[in-house]
């Protein structure tokens, strides 16, 4: 459905370098093909690097600073995954209250592979069923969540995948979400 996310505005928060490129560019497409409008938050203005596992990819345009938006300017999160991505993230103070607050106000938010690193941070994975790239079992479920090994997982409006190959049932998951918009129980841990 072309018109599915018309109007919505879906943040893509991303660190400077790191993020898996198709983790970033396949969600993007589904939104924009959906009717919705992405926007590449990162922590830095300029443009950011992505990775093809290892190997650089291509650069991509910042569109806005974290410190300049807030959780209220959108009506979604996507947390492309890599593995440097979210661990950079994790360490900086306005991204973490970015992502988190997504949970809060009960706004969907949609994280695959290592990408629930800085929801971990965040603290709100708690109670939350999940899934993610497989090392991060043990720190999800250290914080509380309930970690299955599932092409992708629904819980009140968050979205998980664990990999690249999940990309076509977590980009349907993501979309389908966001057009319901707000989650009541989505604050349930935040």
């Amino acid at each position: 459905m072309a018109n599915e996310l018309a109007g919505k505005r879906v943040a893509f928060l991303v660190a400077p370098e790191g993020t898996e490129q198709v983790e970033l560019t396949e969600p993007w497409k589904a939104v924009e093909n959906a009717g919705g409008q992405p926007e590449l938050v990162s922590t830095q203005p300029g443009s950011v690097q992505a990775f093809n596992h290892l190997d650089k990819g291509d650069t991509f345009t910042v569109d806005k600073v974290v410190t300049e938006v807030s959780p209220g300017d959108y009506d979604a999160l996507v947390l492309p995954g890599g593995v440097a991505n979210p661990d950079f993230l994790r360490t900086v103070p306005n991204a973490v209250r970015f992502a988190g607050e997504f949970f809060s106000q009960q706004k969907p938010v949609a994280a695959i592979c290592h990408a629930p690193w800085t929801l971990i941070e965040a603290d709100v994975v708690r109670g939350r069923r999940m899934t993610s790239w497989p090392s991060l079992q043990t720190d999800l479920r250290n914080a509380g969540a309930e970690w299955v090994d599932e092409e992708v997982v629904v819980d009140t409006g968050f979205v998980t995948s664990r990999k690249p190959d999940d990309l076509p049932a977590f980009c349907g998951k993501l979309v389908e979400e966001i057009a319901e918009g707000k989650h009541r129980a989505q604050a349930k841990s935040a």
